[in-house]
């Protein structure tokens, strides 16, 4: 069982109890409420990769910055170790892929959305960058999001490359 399905259950067995109990109306939601949520939470985040991917094609950098938490929190973890904070992610970026060439075409693939709780989940899949003049790159990454202020955001990028 996974922790999130635990969580939904145990939710909705402490609201069945509280609310039948005589001291007061409790508001809870039926188990499908968490179901469909979770559904709808992975279409947006799929959404957020959709996104990043079209600005990166786009030669965008900062556009795909836009699905990362914009704040001195987040990390990234790539072959040269941790990166913390949203600005020196984004120079990062910047310096590494200097031109629409060095960045070439990015796809996802194998996404695999892991519910870890409300609020919050793990991504893992496979990236690939096509560059005719530099060559490919490609690996996996995995990725936590979070949702915050009503919106997802990736809270940790841990990526790496098979070259």
């Amino acid at each position: 069982m996974r922790i999130y399905d635990a969580n939904r259950r145990l939710t909705w067995a402490l609201c069945l109890g509280l609310s039948s109990g005589a001291t007061g109306c409790v508001m809870c939601f039926p188990p499908d409420y968490y179901k469909n949520q979770e559904k709808a939470d992975r279409e947006e985040i799929v959404k957020v990769l959709t996104t990043q991917t079209a600005a990166w094609n786009r030669g965008d950098i900062p556009g795909f910055m836009a699905g990362y938490w914009k704040s001195d929190s987040l990390v990234f973890i790539g072959r040269k170790g941790p990166t913390y904070g949203w600005q020196p992610t984004l120079e990062n970026y910047q310096k590494n892929y200097p031109d629409a060439a060095a960045m070439g075409k990015l796809d996802f693939s194998g996404l695999r959305v892991t519910p870890l709780n409300p609020g919050a989940a793990q991504v893992i899949g496979r990236w690939h960058l096509a560059r005719p003049k530099a060559g490919d790159l490609q690996g996996y990454f995995l990725l936590v999001l979070r949702e915050i202020d009503g919106k997802w955001v990736v809270a940790a990028d841990h990526t790496n490359s098979e070259q």
